[in-house]
């Protein structure tokens, strides 16, 4: 399937990470012109590879980012966001910890905020975006605050930009994964979610950022979705 996503230009924010750089190959395999986006991109970097420095944590260092991207191409149609700290970094010791949660939530859900509040405006006026942040199926989950909420705020927040740009001809969507190693197991243990590889996530990204993609305000689990649970 041609998914149109050839000449289309993409900015992947954490486009170095594991999820991330499955992405950016997914993407430049359809044709689109892919920028990387990264805290640890250099300067020469970005002067020799389509890279981009970017601090989502830092709300100038993505204005610079993205308007560095719209300079040099004119438009950002794909905005893919897998930039977050890893559940690793998070202390189970302090799931409940307001310092924790608070840190976290900053680290993912307002990291994606920024981002996508920078680059849904020129979105909006050429008439045409597709943005897409992948959380995770924690969202689902309780017995961890930190995760709950981290994830559970990204979903909030993508379903009420989706909202706001309902009609304009751009999308907001989130792809949850459960467990992501490059060799799924398609067993599902009751109360977990499916496990996924970055390359199946890819492909998901890819449909969705795709102008044959009419989904918009989905938050979408990859594999299976959390066993034993019901949402209505």
């Amino acid at each position: 399937m041609d998914l149109q996503l050839s000449d289309r230009v993409a900015l992947v924010v954490g486009g170095k990470g594991y999820i991330g750089a499955a992405v950016v190959d997914r993407l430049r395999a359809e044709g689109a012109a892919v920028v990387v986006a990264s805290r640890s991109a250099s300067e020469d970097e970005e002067v020799a590879t389509s890279s981009v420095a970017m601090d989502t944590a830092d709300q100038a260092s993505v204005d610079a980012g993205v308007a560095r991207v719209l300079a040099e191409h004119g438009r950002i149609d794909v905005l893919v966001v897998t930039a977050a700290p890893s559940a690793r970094t998070l202390d189970p010791a302090k799931s409940s910890d307001p310092d924790q949660v608070a840190q976290a939530i900053d680290g993912k859900a307002l990291g994606f905020l920024r981002v996508a509040n920078a680059v849904l405006p020129a979105q909006r006026d050429a008439g045409f975006g597709r943005v897409v942040v992948v959380s995770g199926q924690n969202a689902y989950l309780s017995g961890n605050i930190t995760a709950s909420l981290r994830n559970t705020a990204v979903s909030v927040i993508a379903k009420n930009l989706a909202d706001e740009v309902a009609g304009s001809g751009v999308t907001v969507n989130v792809v949850n994964p459960g467990t992501v190693t490059d060799e799924p197991s398609a067993e599902v243990q009751r109360g977990a979610g499916g496990e996924s590889s970055p390359t199946q996530i890819a492909d998901l990204v890819a449909f969705l950022s795709s102008p044959l993609s009419a989904v918009s305000g989905e938050s979408i689990s990859i594999a299976h979705r959390v066993l034993g649970s019901v949402v209505i």
